[in-house]
């Protein structure tokens, strides 16, 4: 719950009367996609370090606060008290949040205690089904395509660092294999949880809808897998002979006949020529990889190409509107001005008649 609970904060108390007089505190919950407060009494924080201690087997980093004399003589003149207490209570929590051990922030009872909504993490921490609502689904699905973007943004930069010869890149995708695995899994409690809300009345309409939204991010997580698959296997040494020891470049040019006297005119420059099929060449970036990781690559590429003919047929389609309207409004421009021509024509024709009109009065 560490990766979803992002801060805590405490920041007022309240007195309320009943069903007898108590103080309860408020506290706020800020996730990644969502936030929410919880309503806490004294005794329910009391409740929770004792089953802390319990589950887990040690005490939480920070001690909770004691009780006071208040608990015994309550009055609604004792702030510096109650304010005591609340900030004591909120360093108590963040210190479990923070802590680099994760069992006191991951069991069941602080989830609980913090109102972490259900199929949020508990669905694939206790291996049972998630009950979804329709909103948590979503902020779930949000949260997985936010831990997608920064696997794919680790990877470019391992791959960066893998090209400066920096030798902790293999680490890095080992790391971001792990964390693909945790999303997976994840992505199959998303799954599931369709048809909870497919039985609890969720439109057929909607339900398609998020079933495809499941399919692409499934179809994103197999992807980078896959490349981190071929970036282990290059980095490791695992992969076959040829990838692990590329041929020198004199090797390769024997090979491909690239010296003189090799039949079918391997000798001449090398030229486009309109029409004709390039000759394929290897770089530094196919060369370790093997069939399957040419196809990836290949299908990678493609994808980019799509998502960048989309976007310039966005582009253009914008063009052309602008093209319309200006024409439009040429159009619009050059009958105002012919209007203003002939205007012009009819009072000028006036003009010589009048002009005509004087001079005969005149003589």
């Amino acid at each position: 719950m560490g990766t979803v609970i992002q801060a805590i904060h405490i920041p007022a108390w309240e007195e309320r009367t009943t069903p007898k007089a108590h103080v309860v505190y408020r506290i706020e919950i800020q996730a990644s996609v969502r936030s929410w407060q919880m309503w806490r009494r004294y005794s329910e924080f009391a409740d929770l370090h004792v089953e802390l201690s319990k589950s887990t087997g040690a005490p939480p980093p920070a001690p909770l606060p004691p009780k006071h004399a208040l608990a015994l003589f309550r009055s609604s003149t004792s702030p510096a008290l109650l304010e005591e207490r609340r900030a004591a209570l909120e360093t108590y929590l963040r210190a479990i949040l923070a802590a680099k051990d994760e069992r006191w922030r991951e069991s069941f009872a602080f989830r609980d205690f913090l109102g972490v909504p259900v199929g949020k993490s508990a669905a694939h921490d206790v291996g049972g089904p998630a009950h979804f609502t329709s909103t948590s689904w979503l902020d779930e699905h949000q949260d997985l395509q936010a831990r997608v973007r920064d696997v794919r943004a680790d990877i470019n930069r391992r791959d960066a660092l893998g090209d400066s010869g920096d030798v902790s890149s293999s680490h890095q995708a080992n790391v971001q294999a792990k964390k693909l695995a945790g999303v997976l899994t994840r992505v199959g409690v998303l799954e599931d949880g369709l048809k909870t809300l497919a039985l609890a009345g969720l439109s057929e309409g909607e339900l398609q809808r998020r079933t495809d939204m499941v399919a692409r991010l499934r179809d994103d997580c197999e992807k980078l897998a896959k490349i981190v698959t071929v970036s282990r296997m290059t980095t490791r040494g695992i992969g076959s002979v040829a990838e692990r020891n590329p041929a020198s470049a004199t090797d390769r040019d024997a090979l491909m006949g690239s010296s003189s006297g090799m039949p079918g005119g391997f000798n001449r420059p090398v030229a486009r020529v309109f029409g004709q099929v390039a000759q394929p060449r290897e770089t530094e970036e196919t060369r370790p990889l093997d069939d399957h990781g040419l196809l990836q690559l290949q299908q990678t590429r493609v994808e980019q190409q799509d998502v960048q003919l989309a976007q310039l047929t966005t582009i253009l389609q914008r063009q052309k509107q602008l093209g319309l309207a200006i024409h439009q409004e040429v159009s619009e421009q050059i009958e105002d001005l012919d209007h203003l021509s002939n205007e012009v024509d009819r009072v000028g024709g006036k003009l010589t008649g009048a002009k005509r009109q004087l001079n005969r009065l005149g003589g």
